[in-house]
């Protein structure tokens, strides 16, 4: 019988509450073949919650460095042939891992993300879950070009994408995750499942909502640096 490839889920965490309920969610994965990468960014609170489930994860503790730079300690760390990120507030459902290994599989593809929820600090779901099915090529170049509907913790890609896109841009502090898959665009294919695979905690402490102009200039920027590539791309699709 084949063996299934490994994923590796990497959680960024730094003074969050929810890190042990983000941990439990992926130990709680139909998927056989996963490694939990918790890359601790020099976080001074909560630390303890994860103290039993230290035979069950790789942990690396690092100097405080942004999001992007505990990304890429766990991508360097990490052993399995595929790679998923999970914010230590959100939760994957249990199947997330599972579903996307077989779209991949099925599809070609190499890249995948899925619709989410939005839950509330406490855990309670909103009613309506967020799908952005792209209908082509050309909308989701199009899209991309003037914002990202990709939820990070959504994804699952094979890590050999990052030998040919590079890693995190840890010089960016909101939109290290946009900045990546602009990145991605021009060479990959995406596969997605509309369904929600992904509870969104939203509650007062997230980055978003306490830094929400200097992200906002951040994303103006990424979208300047990404521009001519990505209005080269859209023109040759359009001609197709």
């Amino acid at each position: 019988m084949k063996r299934k490839a490994k994923v590796s889920v990497v959680i960024p965490f730094y003074n969050c509450v929810y890190v042990d309920l983000a941990v439990e969610s992926v130990l709680s994965q139909t998927y056989p073949q996963i490694e939990i990468v918790v890359v601790d960014d020099g976080s001074t609170r909560y630390t303890e919650k994860l103290d039993p489930y230290r035979d069950r994860i790789v942990y690396i503790r690092k100097a405080n460095g942004g999001t992007a730079s505990a990304l890429n300690a766990g991508i360097r760390a990490a052993s399995g042939t595929h790679f998923a990120w999970l914010s230590a507030d959100d939760l994957f459902y249990p199947d997330k891992i599972s579903r996307q290994m077989a779209l991949l599989e099925q599809t070609g593809t190499k890249f995948c993300h899925t619709g989410y929820c939005y839950i509330t600090g406490a855990g309670q779901r909103y009613p309506d879950p967020v799908s952005t099915p792209f209908s082509g090529k050309v909308h989701q170049i199009q899209t991309m070009m003037t914002g990202c509907p990709v939820n990070g913790s959504t994804v699952l890609m094979e890590m050999s994408v990052f030998s040919r896109v590079g890693i995190f841009n840890e010089s960016l502090l909101y939109t290290q995750d946009y900045d990546l898959w602009l990145r991605v665009l021009p060479h990959y294919e995406w596969a997605y499942i509309p369904e929600p695979l992904l509870d969104y905690r939203i509650h007062p402490e997230m980055g978003s909502l306490q830094h929400g102009e200097a992200q906002a200039m951040e994303i103006r920027m990424v979208q300047a640096t990404h521009f001519a590539t990505l209005n080269q791309l859209l023109r040759k699709e359009a001609r197709r």
